[in-house]
């Protein structure tokens, strides 16, 4: 392009294609490099604690039952500080944001090595969640500062590939760790798992202070007109939207946020149950080497990684969220009734598992490009926290709910069942009670 830039001039105009595509490959090398490690490590620290627990049952003497509410005390804590964590970002800024939740969760999790008892258990887990809250939503709003509703179909479903990520490295290192680190520094194998895998997030939140920018407006590593360029496309963007006048107040008895959050509620009851119980079911079927347990745990999450990867693309392409998702949820939900039927057959029970869990994993981006394409403006951050604090309630009940099956009636396969007919709810709320209409995208990418 030979235009001169002008500053207020819009850009929209005279930007060429190529000029647009290069401004928006700068900023996600920039931006998502840094966001999708950080990701994992959060993965990874979260879900840690469904591997510790196939050594620190016996140490604590927790039950199933005990352990399901261990794992739901991280959640009243992230559900209680989510939204206030997210409207604060707003007030901050992303960069101080993002640096404190991970160093505090990362000294959180090496606090974690030193609990004794399931009471210890709990309190810890409970504020891991107080110090994790506002991340995931914090993202999901940060990455509307920079790209429009049309790129961030791609930008979010690479940014959640991360957690896929760490589900194929988080059982394999957890294995290793624990087998090779027991009784360093005096630890306990499950011990040195939260001291080693707590260390990464302290050193990746300081490093979030000179590297992230809040917007780019402000950023020294684009040029006025590359700046503009951006500016100039969100803003079209929220103007096509015609913006939003409603109050926070008003989202709480707003159908759509509640359908929203109820359509999560389901989706997340199926990735809570793979995070905290796959370990587990694996151990169930017959498999008890930490090694080999790792290993096998990682195989729904490469099936995932594809298979988020090609739906966000094809939903991006198409530009239709509801029926991508919906047949995503249906999916799992056959696959988890299907786990239960062919229990007693090992090949075909990790089959359906790998499938299942890869089916719910990879319905978390889908849903994530449907909050943001009828929120904008001033309501974008309470709205999406709002439907995530809606949908995460599921990640403290799920825990709980699977933990008293499986003391109640020895098998997790009645579990996977209950999570199987949240899946099919959770799609036809979404098929019935969000029209396509007020998903339809504020223009195709350049």
């Amino acid at each position: 392009m030979n235009s001169v830039y002008e500053p207020g001039r819009p850009l929209l105009a005279d930007a060429g294609t190529d000029e647009v595509q290069r401004t928006y490959r700068r900023i996600t090398w920039r931006l998502l490099p840094f966001l999708f490690l950080a990701y994992m490590i959060n993965s990874i620290d979260r879900i840690n604690i469904s591997f510790a627990k196939l050594r620190m049952a016996e140490d604590l003497a927790l039950s199933d039952a005990a352990y399901g509410l261990g794992a739901a005390a991280f959640f009243v804590g992230y559900l209680l500080f989510e939204v206030p964590s997210n409207l604060y970002m707003q007030r901050v800024g992303a960069r101080l944001t993002i640096m404190r939740i991970m160093v505090l969760w990362g000294l959180v999790t090496i606090g974690t090595s030193l609990v004794g008892s399931a009471t210890g258990l709990y309190i810890a887990r409970f504020l891991l969640g107080v110090a994790e809250a506002g991340f995931f939503p914090g993202v999901i709003l940060y990455l509307t500062y920079w790209f429009p509703a049309a790129r961030r179909g791609r930008i979010t479903s690479v940014f959640i590939m991360a957690g896929i990520f760490a589900g194929i490295v988080s059982g394999p290192l957890a294995g290793w760790i624990m087998t090779h680190f027991h009784g360093w520094a005096g630890l306990r194998d499950w011990q040195a798992l939260f001291v080693l895998e707590g260390v990464p997030a302290v050193l990746l939140g300081l490093f979030a202070w000179f590297w992230l920018d809040d917007k780019p407006h402000g950023v020294s590593w684009l040029s006025a007109r590359e700046k503009a360029i951006v500016q100039a496309q969100l803003a079209s963007e929220h103007a096509a939207g015609g913006g939003s006048h409603a109050s926070f107040r008003h989202l709480l008895r707003d159908p759509r946020v509640l359908m929203a959050g109820l359509v999560f509620f389901c989706i997340y009851s199926g990735t809570n149950t793979v995070a905290y119980w796959m370990p587990t079911l694996i151990q169930s079927l017959g498999l008890t080497d930490l090694g080999r347990i790792g290993l096998v745990s990682s195989l729904p999450y490469c099936i995932a990684l594809v298979a988020m990867y090609l739906l966000g693309r094809s939903s991006d392409k198409h530009l239709e969220r509801r029926w991508h998702l919906a047949l995503t949820m249906f999916t799992g939900a056959a696959c988890f009734l299907l786990l239960g039927l062919f229990q007693g057959n090992l090949p075909l029970s990790l089959a359906f598992m790998s499938l299942g869990a890869a089916a719910c994993l990879s319905a978390v981006p889908l849903f994530w490009t449907i909050p943001p394409a009828y929120l904008s403006g001033p309501l974008a951050a309470g709205g999406i926290a709002l439907i995530s604090t809606l949908g995460g309630i599921a990640a403290m009940i799920a825990p709980v709910l699977v933990g008293a099956v499986k003391t109640r009636t020895g098998s997790l396969f009645v579990a996977f069942d209950v999570i199987a007919g949240l899946l099919v709810l959770g799609a036809l709320v979404l098929l019935l009670g969000i029209p396509a209409r007020l998903l339809r995208e504020r223009g195709k990418p350049d």
